[in-house]
């Protein structure tokens, strides 16, 4: 076996064997398994409460408009004191009191309602609240310009335009969010993945120069050797790990979904599919015709490609990334000294997602996401959220794609060749912390 293989072979076994790696191996997926199911649960329990406010209308304007909804009831107060309705209210532990008091018109009676509650009202609350509000303002406002309650009812009728390409395939209203959050995903995965591991690299070589192993290592393997030896070696074991983690994590929640009878839509009604909180993402129309449209369509994703793709962007990311790592190793004598240059690492890929999701969401075809997309340091990731709009006609233009991987290839060769340049004298120096100007006189060596 070559020495490079060798290396590879006695980096791998120290990782795979390493106790912490094996117990990580199999408790990560029982605690990731175990966040997600907990997580659907205590929503399931916090979206079943429904919150009762008390009304106390001495208007007469608002009646039979507070009616009772999935998540707020309204129970009505009748010939009684304000007083008397707000020491009501908080001895049956509702969640507010609404008090409309007497108005000579619609618009001051509005003005002059007031919510009383104990704590801070929810959101769920006041929406439903407001929203009661608005509408009988506009349905009044309309009427005084002469509008009748059907023609109201026309006009509040919400409108969609209907589009379809030039084939007459119809377009879904959000598709190319869902699709760009599904190809964050696995940018996320390699951006965790090179942070993790890349670390583990470093760490390795810090702790061979610190015990003088590395001494030895070098008078029978040369520099290079040494390095790719590392980073192979790691990331097979991070793929044999990362590998367990997948199947076990997807076993063990099929398991506990079916035990706990959880149903994933519970971590919030569309969330399934359009994350609440994701800004720009849409929620998807109600109708179960719709719903098997954005089925198929999903279905319709170059799964294949995609995955391809992954195994192809990780890695060369990874190789790009970890090599870096390697060097900073070298270059220093313990891991506090590595904070100066972790952050200059880490920064392009928290740049890639963030810039990535809104250039992406937004137009994945602008100058923006293509230009993130083709950038060596950022392509793993954004060019992963652009993929699953396929290759061609409506997706990523196959120069892109081949550009993309070619830039990283070159990237990767440029940057190894540099870093076994710091590596080869960073790995012999001792007792001094290096800067940057450091670095760059070890490059010209």
């Amino acid at each position: 076996m070559s020495k490079l293989g060798l290396i590879v072979k006695r980096e791998y076994l120290a990782k795979v064997r390493n106790k912490s790696f094996v117990v990580m191996t199999f408790l990560s997926p029982i605690l990731m398994v175990g966040m997600v199911v907990l997580i659907a649960y205590l929503t399931k329990i916090n979206d079943s409460e429904t919150h009762i406010v008390s009304v106390l209308n001495d208007s007469r304007y608002f009646h039979g408009d507070f009616l009772p909804g999935e998540s707020v009831s309204f129970i009505e107060f009748t010939d009684i004191a304000l007083e008397e309705a707000k020491d009501s209210t908080l001895a049956l532990q509702y969640d507010g009191l609404l008090h409309i008091p007497k108005s000579n018109n619609l618009e001051d009676a509005s003005q002059a309602a007031f919510l009383y509650t104990k704590d801070n009202p929810t959101s769920q609350v006041l929406n439903r609240l407001e929203a009661i509000f608005e509408n009988r303002l506009r349905k009044n406002r309309l009427e005084n310009l002469g509008v009748s309650s059907k023609e109201f009812a026309s006009i509040e009728k919400e409108y969609e335009l209907r589009t379809a390409t030039f084939k007459g395939e119809r377009n879904l209203k959000g598709i190319n969010e869902i699709k760009a959050f599904i190809g964050g995903g696995f940018g996320y995965l390699i951006m965790m993945f090179i942070i993790i591991y890349g670390g583990f690299v470093m760490r390795s070589v810090i702790e061979e120069k610190t015990t003088r192993i590395i001494e030895v290592i070098i008078s029978s393997v040369k520099p290079f050797q040494l390095m790719l030896g590392k980073i192979l070696g790691t990331s097979l074991a991070g793929v044999t790990q990362f590998a367990i983690w997948i199947f076990s994590a997807s076993l063990l929640l099929f398991v506990a979904l079916l035990l706990f009878d959880i149903d994933m839509a519970a971590l919030g009604g569309q969330a399934a599919i359009s994350p609440s909180g994701m800004e720009g993402l849409p929620s998807i129309p109600e109708g179960d015709d719709y719903i098997q449209k954005y089925v198929n369509e999903l279905f319709k994703i170059p799964w294949l490609l995609l995955l391809f793709s992954f195994v192809i962007y990780f890695v060369l990311g990874y190789l790009i990334y970890s090599s870096i790592y390697a060097a900073i190793g070298a270059a220093v004598d313990n891991e506090t000294d590595t904070q100066q240059f972790i952050f200059p690492i880490i920064l392009p890929l928290m740049l890639a997602i963030y810039v990535g999701f809104f250039s992406v969401f937004s137009n994945p075809h602008g100058p923006i996401a293509v230009g993130f997309s083709l950038f060596p340091l950022t392509s793993p990731i954004v060019m992963l959220m652009r993929l699953p709009g396929g290759i061609g006609e409506g997706g990523v233009p196959l120069w892109q794609l081949l550009l993309s991987i070619l830039l990283l290839i070159i990237t990767f060769l440029a940057i190894v060749w540099l870093a076994a340049k710091i590596y080869r004298v960073g790995i012999l120096m001792y007792g001094k912390k290096p800067s940057y100007k450091e670095l760059y006189k070890w490059l010209k060596y």
